[in-house]
C-alpha cells in the first residue's frame, strides 16, 4: 500500500466540535452530560485510520472548552473484581482510571469524581472505593437494575436510577468517560438525568462517538476498521432507520445504539415527558467526517488497521484469550475491505528474512515506504536488530557502522545471566536504547541515531514470534504499529 500522507485536518476538527459541543449545552438549557465513547485521551486507533488526527485531539477539543467542562470518570466494579484489563496499554481499568486522572489534572481539567457501577460490594471494588477517597477523590455508587435496559417503568422510578448515588456537579458540561467499553457509562448519563430532573434542574445528554463516522459510507475502511477493533464485543455497523425514515437521509450507527435507541425514547419520555431525538445519530456530536481532506490515504490507513486487528486477534487466540469465531469475523472484515496480508509489506519481509536465516526476525516499514528487517544474533534479538538498522536508515548512517561497542553489550549481558536469572542474553530493545544513549555521549554517530527516534512514530512493524512485553512496550511508546506471527520463540508453556 505504500506510505500514507495526511487525510485528516486536526485544527479543524477542534474547531467544529467545540462548536458542535457548545450548541448542544445550549438546546439543553446550559448543563449537558456528554458520553465520550472510545478513548478522551492517547486516541491511537483514530490517529492510525485518519492520519492527521493526533491522539489527544479530544483532549485538546476539551480544553477549549475548559472552564465549562468537568469529567466524571466510568468503571465498572466488575470490571475491577476480574481484573480487566486495557488491551493498548496492558494495565488494568482501575489502574488506568488513576492514569487518567492524572492526565487530565496534568492538562489543567476538572475531574469531579468517580462513579463505581454495577457496584454490589466486590471486596476489590471496595478497596479500589478506599484507596480514592484516601486520594480526596469523590466516589459514587450506582447499582444494577433489576430488568435493564428494557423494563423502563422499572428503571426510571426511585427504585431503579432513584436508588443510584446522585453525582454532585458543578459545571455545564460533564464529560463522562471511562477506561474502556462496557462500563455503564450512558446509564451514569441517564441515572443523572433522572435525578437532575426530580430536583428541578433542566439538563441533557449527547453521545460523543468517533467511530464509526456517522456520515461515511457503511462499508467505508474506517467503518470497517471500527468493526474490526471492537469484534470482540459483537459490534456491527448498520444504516441507521430510524434517522432514513425522519430526514430522507442515509447515515450510519452501530447495533447496540439502534437496538436501544427505543427504550431511550422511552426513557426520554417518562423523565421529559418527550423525546428530543429522532434518531440514534440525532444524539450524536462527532464532527470528524467532515475534516477527511484525502479519502484515499484514509482508506489506505484504515486498510492497514484492519490487517493489523487480523494479527492482533490470531496472537490472543494463540494466548487462549479469545475464540475461532472472532478470527473469522476478521477474515470476512479482510474480504470486506479487499485487503490481504500481503497489503502490509513488512509481513512478507519479516518471514522472507526469518526463512533466510532459520532464526526470528522483524521487518519496519519507515514512512518512505523503505522496508528494514533486523535478524538474531548472538548479541541482539531481532526486535532490537531491526530498531537498531532502523535508525541507521533513519540518519543516513551507513549499515556497517557499528553505533554499540561490544564493550559496552557484554557487560549488559553478563549483568542479565549472571546476577538477575535470565537465559536469554541478548538486549532487549529498552536495554538496546540504554546502551546506545550511554554511546551517544562520545559518538556523534550514535546521537544522530538516538535524535531519529522520533522518525519511528507511525512506522508498521511485524516480528515472526510474539515479542517479551518489554519490547512490545517499548515499541508501542515510539509509536510503531507492531504485529506478530502467532507464534512463540520457545516451547516453553510459561511464557513471561
Amino acid at each position: 500500500m505504500g506510505n500514507i500522507g495526511l487525510g485528516f485536518d486536526n485544527d479543524k476538527y477542534l474547531k467544529l466540535q467545540s462548536e458542535k459541543i457548545r450548541e448542544r449545552i445550549d438546546r439543553f438549557g446550559g448543563k449537558l452530560y456528554l458520553e465520550f465513547g472510545g478513548k478522551l485521551y492517547d486516541d491511537n486507533h483514530a490517529s492510525r485510520v485518519l492520519p492527521g488526527f493526533e491522539p489527544d485531539s479530544k483532549l485538546r477539543m476539551l480544553l477549549e472548552l475548559k472552564d465549562q467542562a468537568e469529567i466524571v470518570i466510568v468503571i465498572s466494579a466488575g470490571d475491577i473484581e476480574k481484573n480487566k484489563k486495557r488491551g493498548d496499554l496492558g494495565i488494568t481499568y482501575d489502574a488506568d482510571a488513576m492514569r487518567l486522572i492524572d492526565v487530565f489534572r496534568h492538562f489543567g481539567l476538572y475531574v469531579g469524581s468517580v462513579v463505581l457501577t454495577k457496584y454490589e460490594s466486590q471486596p476489590a471494588a471496595k478497596a479500589f472505593e478506599e484507596k480514592l477517597k484516601s486520594q480526596g477523590i469523590k466516589v459514587y455508587r450506582h447499582y444494577p437494575i433489576e430488568g435493564y435496559p428494557s423494563n423502563v417503568e422499572f428503571i426510571v422510578s426511585e427504585e431503579g436510577y432513584g436508588k443510584n448515588d446522585f453525582i454532585e456537579t458543578e459545571r455545564s458540561l460533564v464529560v463522562v468517560t471511562a477506561p474502556g467499553p462496557g462500563s455503564g457509562k450512558m446509564a451514569v448519563c441517564l441515572s443523572q438525568v433522572y435525578n437532575e430532573n426530580r430536583r428541578g434542574v433542566q439538563s441533557g445528554y449527547a453521545k460523543f462517538e468517533t467511530f464509526p463516522v456517522w456520515n461515511l459510507p457503511l462499508r467505508h475502511p474506517v467503518n470497517i476498521a471500527y468493526e474490526a477493533a471492537t469484534a470482540d464485543l459483537s459490534d456491527v455497523n448498520m444504516l441507521d432507520h430510524y434517522h432514513l425514515e425522519a430526514y430522507g437521509t442515509t447515515t450510519v450507527n452501530y447495533n447496540r445504539d439502534i437496538e436501544i435507541f427505543p427504550v431511550l425514547c422511552a426513557t426520554f419520555e417518562k423523565i421529559y415527558g418527550e423525546c428530543p431525538y429522532k434518531s440514534p445519530t440525532d444524539m450524536g456530536v462527532n464532527m470528524a467526517g467532515f475534516c477527511i481532506t484525502d479519502d484515499e490515504a484514509v482508506r489506505t490507513a484504515a486498510k492497514k488497521e484492519i490487517v493489523r486487528r487480523y494479527y492482533n486477534a490470531l496472537v490472543a487466540a494463540r494466548k487462549g484469550e479469545i475464540s475461532d469465531e472472532i478470527i473469522y469475523k476478521h477474515e470476512l472484515q479482510m474480504k470486506q475491505a479487499g485487503v490481504t496480508t500481503a497489503d502490509r509489506p513488512v509481513i512478507a519481509a519479516a518471514l522472507a528474512k526469518r526463512d533466510e536465516t532459520g532464526e526470528p526476525a522483524t521487518a519496519i516499514e519507515l514512512l518512505d515506504g523503505t522496508i528494514v528487517t533486523g535478524k538474531t544474533s548472538k548479541l541482539l534479538g531481532a526486535t532490537s536488530a531491526m530498531l537498531l538498522n532502523a535508525l541507521k536508515a533513519l540518519a543516513g548512517i551507513d549499515d556497517e557502522v557499528h553505533l554499540i561497542s561490544p564493550s559496552v553489550i557484554e557487560p549488559v549481558q553478563h549483568l542479565k545471566v549472571e546476577h538477575l536469572g535470565n537465559r536469554n542474553p541478548r538486549l532487549h530493545t529498552d536495554e538496546l536504547l540504554i546502551a546506545l544513549s550511554v554511546c551517544a555521549v562520545s559518538s556523534p554517530e550514535a546521537e544522530k541515531a538516538m535524535d531519529a527516534l522520533a522518525k519511528l512514530r507511525g512506522c508498521d512493524a511485524h516480528s515472526t514470534v510474539i515479542l517479551s512485553p518489554a519490547d512490545e512496550t517499548l515499541l508501542k511508546k515510539l509509536g510503531i504499529n507492531i504485529t506478530y506471527e502467532p507464534v512463540y520463540q520457545t516451547k516453553k508453556l510459561y511464557h513471561k
